[in-house]
Parts: structure tokens; C-alpha cells; sequence
């Protein structure tokens, strides 16, 4: 009886055997009813198991009994039999042959990798401007902390350098009153001397005959002598405690100094913010009540990119400051990209705190360019407007805008601000410029429409001798005009001889019997097949076609001898919605050309 291996351990590595694992040991060929050696180091399967070791070669895993089957091996070299493997290739989605998995697995593998490490990377470069940002913030801060003691050691200097001068120049004061005070003194102290010595004399001369008139004199002297006439107190007083200090309350206070309180980092409520009508209300709330804090600042960025917003974005941030409440909105937004990242942070009247984290908002619109590859020779196209210029217009601004290197050589595609080209986006060939001659002044939309439902608008110029907006198949022939062939569906404006304002398709028209507006908003409905047409101001309902459209559709103009300008990255009107809801569930034949 020939040994076989027991792959029931030795030969069950994680992902591959290691150079230190022990060698395997040789049982019998009845080894298989031996108890098995549970193995509890590997995570549990999809699918039940407990392990995922790396099947042997020649294996057949089979995730359902948890045995794996060895091939029959020519003799000298082992018997076949079944061994129990707890091996599950339904792990990884690969099932079958190992080696030979399921290329779509395989790809979402690659898939799940590539995105995680343009996360890490994305983390990286974060964490890197981070770094950045902490040593020019912590630079920044201390300059201001040093500039900010400056100004304090300054203000003290002049403090103490006015409170001195206010004692010197007090000293001074009662030095100049006390010194005069003292000289007067001193000279009617001399002239009471000299008037005591003249007494003094004369009173020794008493018998003499000029006593009495020399008495008369020393009496009238004293009487007008400066001792008697001088006060003999004091006109300043010594004491100084008037100007005594006591810095206490102001010690603690500067003892109390510190980093101002930054305000707590807002959450922003997705459950209460909006996406509707080009506007977006953003919500958010603060983890606790603070009083103190002053404003909110919010901003705001486009892109085109799902999830968490990253590091490197093309678009700028876009600020709004001195929001007072907890809800902000921007309206008249235009959405030419798929998502906009927001993020919000509070404001004392010292400091802001940090942002909240970023939220990615979806700002689903419908967003295309006029196809100036593909439209008539008099028309002079811009991305999103169009004007006639019976000279040939097109011809000429093409070639000037290519020799310039400003035009769009063959197709949308080619223009910058497609950072990702939507494969809705028709590429044409520069052979296809003439897309529309005779009298078919026609350009196209360069987004088809092949599901859901959109909405755009188009003014006019009101001097337009003629004037159409609608949809198109892609195959709407060269010298077709709008609403001529059962390709195109269109609103028609004639201001040429006689004023006319109707709805065309097949040939057929419709004349509308309602106030022409200067701006005409169009709604497009593919799934259900209704194109109706509104006044872009009122909301009122000018027309509405049923149709089934049999393949994808592009937007379309006409203008002879006139211009007009798109609109276009707009979200359907909450109003056309509960419009179009009514006219679905009440729809005519008088809505519809006959």
C-alpha cells in the first residue's frame, strides 16, 4: 500500500506555503477517515467555509460539500482519492479551474484596486498638505503671538512711560510752589531781622530827641514789612499717594491669558438638504450651543467625481460668508458637472473653527454645447450660442478661430472643458461640417438624449425673422428642415411677412394660439416620449407632442436671420414636473398634431 499526502493541514498555507513550514508526513490511503484538523486562523467564506488556503495543483474545489477531489496520479506516485480541503475560490468570485478564473471577476478586482489606491494616493497627498499646512499655520500663529505680546509690551512702555512723566511733572510742580514759597519766606525773615535790629537800637536811644519821630518810622515799617503779609502755610502738600498704582486685577488678567476658544465644527444634515430647481439648500447643525458664535462661511465646488471629495480638484472652492442661520441657499446655480462638494465651518468674532467634513451632493442636469462641426454655413456657433451671418459666417469664424488655435477642430470632444467625454458625445469628422445647407439652418445639440427626462431653455432674439427650437434624430437629412420630416419635432416662429407661431413635425402644423415668449423652456421626456414646451418664465404650457421616439434624440435649432442662446445645465422645473404628472395622466389628441 503506496502512502498518499494528507493536504489536510500541511498543505493548506495562507496564499502560499512558507520556506519554515514543516514538511508533509505520509498517511495512509485511508487517512481520509482520520478526524480532520480544523484550522480556525483563516476568515470565514461567503459560502460557509472557514478557510482559504491556496487549492493544490490539479485540485477541483467545490465550495458546496467542502471536499476537494485529486486527480487520479500514475502509480509510484501517489493514489487518487478525496481529501478534505476547506479551500473556496468563491472568495473571490472565481469559481471553477484554479488558474482559470472569470476574467470579470478578475476586472472587478483590478477595479477595487485601482480605486483604492487612488484613494491612498489621495490620502497621501492630503496627509502631505497637511503636513504642509501645520508648519505654515504653526509659523504663521507664532508670528502673531509674538507680534500680539509686542503690542502688549509696547502698550505697557507707554503706559509707563505717560504715568511717569505725570509724577515728574507733578514733582516738578510742588519743587517750583515750595522753593518760592521758601525764597519769600527768606526775604521777609531778612527784612523782620533788620527791622528787629533798628527797634532794638532806637529803643537803646530813648532819652535821645529823635526818638520819637525814629519809633514813628519802625512802626510804620513793621506795619508794611513782608512777615506780616506772608501766609505761613504751606501751598502744596508733600503727600504723593495719589499716584500710587495697583496693577492686581490687571495682573490676574494677563495671568488669565490664553488661545481664544474655537468654535465647534459644524454637521451638515444631508436628510434636510436639497437638490431641486438649480438650487441647492444646504443644512447643517452644531454639536453644541454656543453663543458667542458671530457667522457661518460655506464653501462650495464642482466635480465630476462620486464619493468623498479629494485632495486634487481642479475647480476652486467657491467661498459665501456671513451666513447668520444654519441653512443657506444658492440658487441660479448652472449644473455642468455630475456632483458638488460642500463643506461649512463657524465663526466667532476672533477666530473660525474648522471645516466640517466634506459632503458630495449630486447635481443631476442636463448639460451639452451647440455641435459648431455640424451646422449650417450662415451660422456663427458658439458653445451656447448662435448667430446667422449671411456672408458665411461659419466658414470664415472657423478658419480664423483654427488659425488662432481657438477652434474646435472635428469634434466636442477635442474642447477643454470636456474633462470627461460623455459617450452620448457624437465625434464627427471635420467632412461633416456642412451638416446642414440650403435653407436647413439647423445646428444640433452635442448630447443625445436616450433616456429620462431633461430640460433646457433658449432665448431668442425677438428681431428674428425666423426662428425654431425642438429635437432631432441624428439621421435628420442634410436639407431637411425642422418639423418638416418625421424626424424633428419643433416649435416654429415666423416673423417674416406674417407672423406665425405654430408646432411642426412630419410636415404637419399646428398653429398655437398663445402669447409668444422671448424664452421658451423645453422638456424632454424620452422614456414616455413627450417633448412639451413652456413659457421659460411663466411655466406656461405652450405645447406638448406625444410621440415614440425610435432612437435617441439631440436637441435642435433653427434661426435665419436672427440669434438666440442656450441655456443649458438645468435641472427639470419642480412646476414642469407637476405639469407633465397631469398632463400624463389626462393626456388628449389636442395636445398632439393631428
Amino acid at each position: 500500500m503506496r502512502p498518499t499526502r494528507d493536504y489536510t493541514s500541511q498543505h493548506a498555507p495562507r496564499y502560499h506555503r512558507s520556506q519554515h513550514a514543516p514538511r508533509p508526513h505520509y498517511t495512509s490511503r485511508h487517512a481520509s477517515r482520520q478526524p480532520r484538523t480544523a484550522i480556525a486562523a483563516y476568515p470565514s467564506m461567503p459560502c460557509g467555509m472557514d478557510t482559504y488556503p491556496i487549492t493544490p495543483r490539479g485540485a477541483q474545489p467545490c465550495h458546496r460539500g467542502g471536499r476537494t477531489t485529486f486527480p487520479s496520479t500514475p502509480r509510484g506516485r501517489g493514489g487518487a482519492g478525496t481529501a478534505p480541503l476547506p479551500f473556496c475560490w468563491c472568495w473571490w468570485g472565481l469559481e471553477g479551474r484554479p488558474g482559470m478564473g472569470d476574467q470579470e471577476a478578475l476586472r472587478k478586482i483590478i477595479t477595487t484596486l485601482a480605486v483604492k489606491n487612488e484613494e491612498i494616493q489621495n490620502f497621501i497627498y492630503s496627509l502631505k498638505q497637511m503636513l504642509q499646512n501645520v508648519e505654515d499655520n504653526s509659523t504663521r500663529v507664532q508670528e502673531d503671538l509674538e507680534v500680539e505680546f509686542q503690542s502688549l509690551y509696547a502698550l505697557l512702555d507707554e503706559l509707563k512711560d505717560n504715568m511717569m512723566m505725570k509724577i515728574k511733572q507733578d514733582r516738578a510742580s510742588r519743587t517750583y510752589e515750595l522753593q518760592a514759597q521758601v525764597a519769600a519766606c527768606a526775604k521777609a525773615l531778612e527784612s523782620s531781622e533788620e527791622l528787629l535790629e533798628a527797634a532794638n537800637q532806637t529803643l537803646e536811644t530813648a532819652n535821645n530827641h529823635d526818638f520819637a519821630q525814629a519809633a514813628k518810622q519802625i512802626k510804620d515799617s513793621v506795619t508794611m514789612a513782608p512777615a506780616f503779609r506772608l501766609s505761613l502755610k504751606a501751598k502744596v502738600s508733600d503727600n504723593m499717594s495719589h499716584l500710587m498704582v495697583d496693577f492686581a486685577q490687571e495682573r490676574r488678567l494677563l495671568q488669565a491669558l490664553a488661545f481664544l476658544p474655537v468654535p465647534s465644527t459644524p454637521e451638515i444634515d444631508l436628510t434636510e438638504s436639497l437638490v431641486a430647481d438649480n438650487c441647492v439648500t444646504l443644512c447643517w447643525r452644531m454639536p453644541d450651543e454656543d453663543s458667542k458664535i458671530d457667522h457661518y462661511v460655506l464653501e462650495y465646488r464642482r466635480t465630476n467625481f462620486e464619493g468623498p471629495p479629494r485632495a486634487k480638484e481642479e475647480q476652486p472652492w467657491m467661498v459665501v460668508e456671513g451666513i447668520k442661520g444654519t441653512e443657506y441657499t444658492l440658487s441660479g446655480l448652472k449644473f455642468d458637472m455630475k456632483y458638488m462638494n460642500f463643506r461649512v465651518r463657524a465663526c466667532n468674532k476672533a477666530v473660525a473653527g474648522e471645516f466640517s467634513e466634506a459632503v458630495t451632493l449630486e447635481t443631476r442636469a442636463f448639460m451639452f454645447r451647440l455641435d459648431a462641426s455640424t451646422c449650417h454655413q450662415n451660422l456663427r456657433v458658439e458653445d451656447f450660442s448662435v448667430e446667422w451671418d449671411a456672408t458665411g459666417g461659419k466658414v470664415q469664424d472657423v478658419k480664423a478661430r483654427e488659425k488662432d488655435g481657438k477652434g474646435r477642430t472635428a469634434s466636442p470632444a477635442n474642447s477643454p472643458a470636456r474633462a470627461v467625454q460623455s459617450p452620448k458625445r457624437m465625434s464627427l469628422s471635420r467632412a461633416g461640417r456642412d451638416r446642414f445647407t440650403a435653407e436647413s439652418y439647423t445646428v444640433l445639440g452635442d448630447t443625445l438624449i436616450d433616456g429620462d427626462d431633461h430640460y433646457w431653455e433658449v432665448r431668442y432674439d425677438r428681431d428674428s425673422k425666423a426662428f425654431g427650437v425642438g429635437v432631432a434624430y441624428r439621421s435628420l437629412g442634410k436639407f431637411d428642415q425642422l418639423g418638416k420630416t418625421s424626424a424633428s419635432w419643433c416649435l416654429h416662429l415666423n416673423n417674416w411677412l406674417q407672423v406665425s407661431f405654430s408646432a411642426k413635425h412630419a410636415n404637419k402644423a399646428k398653429v398655437l394660439d398663445v402669447p409668444v415668449p422671448d424664452c421658451i423652456g423645453v422638456y424632454c421626456n424620452f422614456n414616455e416620449g413627450f417633448l412639451s414646451f413652456y413659457n421659460a418664465r411663466t411655466k406656461q404650457l405652450l405645447h406638448t407632442f406625444k410621440a415614440r421616439f425610435a432612437q435617441p434624440v439631440l436637441p435642435a435649432f433653427m434661426v435665419w436671420c436672427g440669434s438666440f442662446h442656450v441655456s443649458s445645465g438645468l435641472q427639470v422645473p419642480s412646476a414642469v414636473k407637476c405639469l407633465q404628472k397631469r398632463n400624463s395622466a389626462a393626456s388628449s389628441s389636442t395636445a398632439s398634431l393631428p
